[in-house]
C-alpha cells in the first residue's frame, strides 16, 4: 500500500508577518491554507524586544507578543498551523510538491513562500550575550531607543553607510567600523557618511568584544586589524550592518533568485515563473526588510494565490 498524499489548497512556507498576513487573506478566502511555520516560529521578530514602529500598538509591543496576536488571528479565521521545516520542494508539475521535515509530501495547488532572511552576525559570544539587549541588527527599528546616545555600527556597504545616517540624526554620536581601509558602500553613500558631523569612522577596525554590565552594553573592544592596537570605545548600542541572507536555499533549483539569493518575482507582483507559487516578505525584499511592508507583501500574494485558484475553477 502506497501512503495517501495530503492535498490542499494552499500552502504557506514560514511564519513570520508576511506568512501570517497571508494566512489571514487565503483563510478568509476560504482557501484553508495550511502553513508550515519553520524552525523559529514567528520569524525574526521573536527575537526584538520592543516594536514601536507597527501601526495599531500605540504603546508598542514586544516582537515576540506581537507574532503570538498574528498566529491568534490566523488561527482564528482556521489556519492549520504546523510546526516544522520544508526540507525540499518540486514545482516541475502543475500540482507542487512540498517535502516537510524530510519525511512527508504535501501536494499544493498554490505555494506561499515567506521563508524571511536572517541578519548575518559577527559570531561573538557576547554579541549573542547581548542580542536584544543594545546589540542590534536594524537600525531603523531599534535606533529611536538610542537617542542621544553613543552607538557603534559595523560595516562597510550602502545599508552600513545608510544605517549609520540614519542613526547619527538620533544619537549623539555614531562609531563606524570598517574593516578595510575603504568603504565597500557608493560614492553618493560615503560621501553622506563623510559630510555627517557626528559620524567618527575607524577604518582597519574589526570588534574583538562587546562589552557590558551583564543586563546592557557599555562599550566596544575594538582592534585595529593592521598594527593590533586595542580601543575600548564607550556606547550603548551595537548594530551590525554586513548584511542579510535570505533563507530560500531549498529553492534554488526551481526559482529565479539574484547573486545573494533573494527570490525574483515579476514586477508589481508577488508571482514567480511557476504559475501558483508566489513570495512575499524578506524572502523576496531587500530594499526595505520591515514587519509591516512584509506584512503588505503576505496579503498580495495570498490575493493572487486567490486569483490564480477562481481563474482555474473557471476554465
Amino acid at each position: 500500500m502506497t501512503e495517501e498524499l495530503e492535498h490542499v489548497q494552499c500552502l504557506i512556507i514560514g511564519s513570520g508577518p508576511a506568512g501570517y498576513t497571508a494566512a489571514i487573506y487565503a483563510a478568509r478566502a476560504d482557501l484553508k491554507p495550511v502553513m508550515i511555520t519553520g524552525m523559529q516560529m514567528g520569524g525574526q521578530l521573536t527575537q526584538t524586544t520592543d516594536v514601536e514602529n507597527f501601526p495599531g500598538y500605540p504603546g508598542g509591543v514586544m516582537g515576540p507578543e506581537m507574532m503570538e496576536d498574528f498566529r491568534k488571528q490566523a488561527e482564528r479565521f482556521g489556519t492549520d498551523i504546523r510546526f516544522g521545516y520544508v526540507s525540499g520542494v518540486d514545482f516541475s508539475g502543475p500540482i507542487h510538491k512540498v517535502i516537510v521535515d524530510e519525511t512527508k509530501t504535501i501536494l499544493a495547488d498554490t505555494v506561499i513562500i515567506s521563508t524571511g532572511a536572517s541578519a548575518k552576525w559577527l559570531g561573538l559570544p557576547s554579541e549573542e550575550k547581548y542580542n536584544g539587549f543594545g546589540v542590534s541588527a536594524c537600525a531603523v527599528c531599534d535606533g529611536f531607543f538610542f537617542k542621544n546616545q553613543d552607538v557603534v555600527i559595523v560595516g562597510a556597504g550602502d545599508t552600513a553607510a545608510e544605517e549609520a545616517t540614519y542613526l547619527a540624526k538620533l544619537c549623539n554620536k555614531v562609531t563606524m567600523l570598517v574593516r578595510r581601509d575603504e568603504f565597500r558602500a557608493s560614492k553618493a553613500m560615503v560621501n553622506r557618511v563623510l559630510n555627517t558631523k557626528n559620524i567618527e569612522i575607524l577604518y582597519n577596525s574589526e570588534t574583538k568584544e562587546i562589552l557590558g554590565d551583564g543586563k546592557s552594553v557599555t562599550g566596544v573592544k575594538v582592534v585595529n586589524n593592521q598594527t593590533q592596537e586595542e580601543t575600548d570605545v564607550p556606547a550603548t548600542g551595537f548594530f551590525v550592518a554586513i548584511g542579510h541572507k535570505p533563507n530560500t536555499d531549498i529553492f534554488k533549483d526551481w526559482l529565479k533568485m539574484d547573486e545573494v539569493g533573494y527570490l525574483i518575482t515579476h514586477p508589481d507582483s508577488t508571482a514567480t515563473d511557476i504559475e501558483g507559487v508566489y513570495v512575499c516578505g524578506d524572502a523576496q525584499d531587500k530594499i526595505y526588510r520591515q514587519a509591516v511592508t512584509a506584512a503588505g507583501t503576505g496579503c498580495m500574494a495570498a490575493l493572487e494565490a486567490e486569483r490564480y485558484l477562481a481563474a482555474k475553477e473557471d476554465q
